[in-house]
């Protein structure tokens, strides 16, 4: 069976979240495809926060090259897929890497200046958008690039779908306790609506210490480091689900949502654009309130629209076949 090394932060894999769960995933689906995904991370000069001076992502990438090497070699392997952009000088040792971004240096992320570096030596990725196919093209001239998403469980999907379950007043949150995903608007909008049963879930239990700095409003559940299949129950008795974040690469939870037949409100901005369905509402701090609002009055208890175009767009199969694909081409 061919290896393929994955290589993520520890941070990463520790976490209940996006990049883990999307590990998981893809060594699923390449090992059905005859690909054995080995999980590499750096274990010294690691945090468990973002942002310690001295322990910036990329800093603490740049000092671990050759713990990570030494266990891609040990492995034997000779292809890499990288997540992290502190990590683009493996194509110095390993000409067949390429870059699956979990971030991206956009201004509205936290150290995207510190990114833009790594960036500039990319030739090869990965994406989950069309979005982030245009962006390495026209800001850093990558074209070697394939779009391929994060596809959720047509299972979990399934087995916990039932519009019966669907609490009229419950709206779902998923994010982390940044900035940029902007909780504290969430917040507000509980103080607000206090009619609302407003769920935040957070996918790491560090987060439960951070979120202790907040005055929680009592119609707020806090919901930390869930299962897939939790996230799943919880995403159908929800009526509405809301991202308010500035950016993000491909935003799951949104993907999941739609499969899950939620109505969805969402940001404006362009790397929202595949959340394109008929009950997927994009607006901005101006007027989300009033958008949650209305999804939450609609007569639509789910939107099978919504439900239909997840299916056909972002499940595991469609997944699996862009892998397919890609694999035929990158491992040949």
């Amino acid at each position: 069976m061919k290896k393929v090394g994955l290589v993520m932060r520890k941070i990463q894999f520790a976490e209940s979240q996006g990049p883990r769960v999307f590990a998981e995933r893809l060594r699923n689906i390449a090992r059905e495809l005859g690909v054995e995904i080995v999980f590499i991370s750096p274990e010294r000069h690691v945090s468990g926060h973002d942002w310690i001076p001295g322990y910036e992502h990329e800093k603490g990438d740049l000092v671990n090259y050759d713990v990570v090497l030494d266990q891609i070699y040990g492995e034997g392997i000779e292809h890499v897929i990288y997540t992290v952009s502190g990590f683009t000088f493996l194509k110095m040792f390993l000409p067949k890497s390429v870059l699956f971004p979990h971030s991206f240096p956009d201004p509205a992320l936290t150290g995207y200046e510190m990114m833009k570096p790594f960036y500039s030596i990319v030739d090869k990725a990965i994406v989950q958008t069309e979005f982030l196919k245009r962006q390495l093209d026209t800001v850093f001239g990558v074209q070697e690039v394939d779009v391929i998403p994060i596809g959720f469980s047509e299972e979990l999907a399934n087995r916990h779908f039932d519009p019966d379950s669907v609490v009229d007043n419950r709206i779902l949150w998923i994010g982390r306790d940044e900035e940029n995903r902007r909780p504290d608007l969430v917040l507000e909008y509980a103080r607000r609506n206090p009619d609302k049963e407003v769920f935040m879930v957070f996918g790491g239990l560090r987060y439960k210490e951070s979120m202790k700095k907040y005055d929680i409003p009592s119609n707020i559940q806090l919901r930390f480091a869930l299962s897939q299949d939790e996230i799943f129950a919880l995403m159908n008795s929800s009526k509405v689900y809301w991202s308010c974040s500035k950016f993000d690469t491909f935003a799951m939870p949104l993907t999941e949502a739609l499969a899950m037949g939620k109505i969805v409100v969402k940001p404006e901005h362009p790397c929202y654009d595949h959340i394109s369905s008929r009950h997927a509402f994009a607006g901005n701090e101006r007027n989300w309130f009033e958008l949650v609002n209305m999804a939450a009055a609609s007569p639509l208890r789910v939107s099978m629209d919504n439900r239909d175009y997840a299916f056909s767009k972002f499940s595991s199969s469609v997944m699996k076949q862009g892998y397919q694909d890609f694999f035929d081409r990158w491992l040949r």
